[in-house]
């Protein structure tokens, strides 16, 4: 055998073994779940090991099993009612109010959005902003892609209006970012924040009231959500410390898009919001079972695989060939929220976090593969930066073994 098909049978042997690394890392093959299948206790207790690895930061978890709390973790000075900002989780609320107007006959999911608003317009572009719609906006399809990410502000400036931060929003980038169409709408899945403060914009001009009390109307009151709010978090009482990743206390921030990034709320509230999607109960759910489900149908994709419903994040396929699904929030300086749904069981978990910007998202990813043996897409790259080893000892392994059979061929 000559050199030229040594060299090709080599590296046909790499792309194999590198294949076979990707293939392995999405179906969740070189990952062992951190509880046995089917034993909350253990998983529990594992997870409430692994937050504690990240203490001083500020914790509250939650674990649900069959649509009921099994167990909760509360790090010191941390209890069910204490108040957390949630940053992008907001969105599933605010989702939540678009779907209220769906299923009131008030709006279309397929009409233009732009039938509904008076106070703002998109920006002319190259495209159709008649093709932007409240189920393009939901699923992050609208073709917007601004990629906000909306900056903070400090306790003593003033908010923007609504009109303002669609105008000139503040971005946490620090760059001129502009809300408009730029790609041809519900062609490409972008994540876009100005998407759903346009849909903050389109709940108060359909519904006649603001975007807050909306929200306190449709979901936080049929749900008993007492203490969630979108006013600033530094004039409550019992609120989870502002801390940086090294556990220094911080001023807390204001959000202006408080339908993207301003929800502050409790683990408390958060099981109540959790039982009444489809966790066994539906009878307080401001929504019907059938516009529930239709949230977490997808509606975006991702190289081929489904990544969002109507405002849900879809993390990974169930056995039953469904989704876990929910959503994420992070934020500065140290915030990161989860809540996660097994439809096929019930089961939920519930974590949030203020002074380790990624914690929550890393255990709702552990909770992900005990549910269903794969990781979240969300955590894919820290999955496949794993394997990254393996790939170099298996390619060296077959160069050598290469050079060696050539050595033999030609003696």
């Amino acid at each position: 055998m000559n050199i030229i098909k040594w060299t090709s049978l080599t590296l046909g042997l790499i792309v194999l073994w590198g294949g076979l690394l990707i293939v392995g890392t999405l179906n969740g093959w070189f990952r062992t779940p951190i509880a046995p299948e089917d034993d909350p206790d253990a998983f529990m207790k594992s997870a409430v090991a692994y937050l504690q690895k990240s203490e001083p930061a500020n914790i509250a978890f939650v674990l649900i099993e069959e649509g009921k709390i099994h167990d909760t973790y509360f790090s010191e000075g941390i209890n069910k009612d204490t108040l957390f900002p949630v940053s992008s989780m907001s969105k599933w609320f605010t989702a939540h109010g678009v779907m209220s107007l769906v299923e009131s006959g008030k709006i279309g999911l397929d009409a233009p959005v732009s039938d509904y608003l008076t106070r703002w317009q998109l920006p002319d572009s190259e495209f159709n902003n008649d093709l932007v719609t409240p189920r393009l906006l939901l699923s992050h399809m609208a073709g917007l892609s601004d990629g906000l990410g909306f900056g903070d502000y400090t306790a003593d400036e003033q908010l923007p209006s609504l009109e303002e931060s669609l105008v000139n929003p503040r971005a946490s980038s620090g760059l001129h970012v502009i809300i408009g169409v730029d790609q041809q709408p519900g062609t490409e899945w972008d994540y876009s924040g100005g998407s759903y403060l346009i849909l903050e914009l389109l709940i108060e001009e359909v519904s006649g009231q603001t975007f807050r009390s909306y929200i306190q109307q449709t979901i936080f009151d049929p749900l008993e959500m007492s203490r969630s709010t979108y006013d600033y978090i530094g004039h409550q009482e019992n609120t989870a410390q502002s801390l940086t990743i090294d556990g220094q206390s911080v001023p807390f921030y204001q959000y202006a898009a408080a339908s993207a990034t301003g929800l502050t709320t409790t683990a408390r509230d958060l099981t109540a919001f959790l039982e009444a999607q489809d966790l066994e109960s539906t009878n307080s759910a401001p929504l019907s079972f059938r516009r529930l489900k239709q949230m977490q149908a997808p509606e975006a994709s991702l190289l081929g695989s489904p990544i969002w419903g109507l405002g849900t994040i879809l993390y990974a396929e169930n056995e039953a060939g469904d989704f876990i699904y929910g959503h994420s929030g992070q934020n500065e300086p140290a915030i990161n929220s989860e809540a996660r749904i097994n439809p096929s069981n019930g089961d939920g978990i519930i974590v949030l976090v203020n002074g380790a910007p990624s914690l929550a998202t890393r255990l709702g990813n552990l909770w992900t593969i005990w549910q269903t043996g794969r990781p979240d897409f969300l955590s894919l790259g820290a999955e496949f930066h794993r394997v990254v080893p393996w790939f170099g000892i298996g390619m060296l392994v077959i160069f050598l073994a290469a050079v060696f059979g050539f050595w033999r061929s030609k003696r």
